[in-house]
């Protein structure tokens, strides 16, 4: 059995997002796998990093994040609620974050969450990450909602491709050691306004979705992480050596 995080985005407590998270944990659960939530509106976490978060600096004069984070995670004077999700992320084996996609990316508190947890010089370094990162060994998986449907968000689509629009979150997952699984995708979800189905429909394909998403973490150990490149990958300069292909091959354009 094993250990779960659950990293919720969604300032609304009847959102699909939520239910899609409750969902999750109801699954895990079930499974025998203890299950914990970080709920971060909820909770209220603080996504802007800067000064106020540093009582203890190592440079009073000048704000420098990754230095006053090297400084407060070796003098364990990092704030309180980025200490609780730390404790809670060494704890997981496989963490799972749901979150919509909004402006072509997670929110601005999930970049904001990322940018205050995964500290530097504690939990990175620059020889501690990659498929040497601080978390390696352990899982991470994107359940995703879009407002537009699947066909909006394919390679030309006019929402972009959604592996496209993933790949810095799951990159900076990756960055951090983790065997980061292909992301749980739920297209077309209403709630901003915007209907691209009949009432019943609509509602119908929502529940299928939550059966899939149930069925999907019910079959995590069948799923093989996406294929990232590793330090043996790069050459000195840090580019692939040739005739090794890097994932964000489809940064270019493709025929």
């Amino acid at each position: 059995m094993m250990q779960a995080l659950v990293v919720h985005c969604h300032p609304e407590p009847r959102s699909f997002n939520a239910a899609l998270k409750d969902v999750a944990v109801e699954t895990l659960e079930r499974l025998g796998h203890t299950v914990v939530v970080s709920d971060l509106y909820a909770e209220g976490f603080d996504p802007v990093e800067g000064p106020a978060h540093y009582a203890d600096r190592a440079d009073p004069g000048f704000f420098s994040a990754l230095s006053e984070q090297r400084h407060g995670s070796k003098a364990g004077a990092l704030s309180a609620d980025v200490r609780r999700e730390i404790e809670r992320l060494e704890r997981a084996d496989l963490v799972v974050f749901q979150f919509p996609i909004w402006w072509h990316a997670q929110p601005a508190m999930l970049k904001g969450w990322l940018d205050r947890v995964f500290v530097n010089g504690g939990l990175y370094t620059s020889r501690k990450r990659y498929d040497r990162g601080h978390f390696l060994g352990r899982r991470a998986i994107c359940s995703v909602t879009t407002g537009a449907p699947s066909v909006s968000f394919c390679h030309n689509g006019r929402g972009g491709d959604i592996h496209l629009l993933l790949w810095p979150m799951h990159y900076s997952l990756y960055y951090m050691g983790y065997s980061v699984l292909p992301p749980f995708l739920a297209f077309g979800v209403q709630g901003h306004g915007f209907a691209y189905e009949e009432e019943q429909k609509f509602r119908d394909q929502l529940e299928r979705y939550k059966t899939d998403w149930s069925v999907r973490l019910e079959r995590l150990e069948t799923d093989t992480p996406i294929p990232f490149p590793g330090w043996d990958d790069w050459d000195e300069r840090g580019v692939l050596k040739p005739g090794v292909e890097g994932y964000d091959y489809f940064i270019r354009a493709r025929p």
